[in-house]
């Protein structure tokens, strides 16, 4: 997969989200989110899993079930900031569950085991 995210410009982007989200750059937060879902696609490559954490974009992950069109059979969803902190292991999977910040489904689904992104 080539890369679309610069990892050192992602890497400046998600030290200034985790810095002071409220004062970051509403570019740089898009970034970020971009830059570690791309972290994740090619950690755990597929498409049987979609990520979504919206306004800023959403992947395709883990091998299985073979998707062509539409939503794949397991999703997951939350906001930027959350999606973050998961990243980075400043909230756990279930921490995020419980809150209510994060929705997901279908099988394959609780990315617990892939999160957090500890190369970050």
């Amino acid at each position: 997969m080539r890369r679309k995210i610069d990892p050192l410009v992602g890497s400046k982007a998600l030290a200034e989200c985790l810095k002071d989200w409220d004062s970051a750059a509403q570019q740089a937060k898009y970034t970020a989110v971009r830059y570690t879902l791309e972290e994740l696609s090619l950690l755990a490559p597929g498409n049987s899993v979609e990520v979504r954490v919206p306004p800023a974009a959403a992947v395709q992950i883990i091998a299985g079930t073979h998707h062509r069109r539409g939503t794949p059979p397991a999703t997951i969803q939350t906001d930027m900031h959350t999606w973050l902190r998961l990243c980075v292991g400043d909230l756990s999977w279930s921490e995020a569950k419980e809150s209510g910040a994060l929705v997901f489904s279908g099988q394959g689904s609780d990315l617990s085991s892939l999160l957090p992104l500890n190369h970050l």
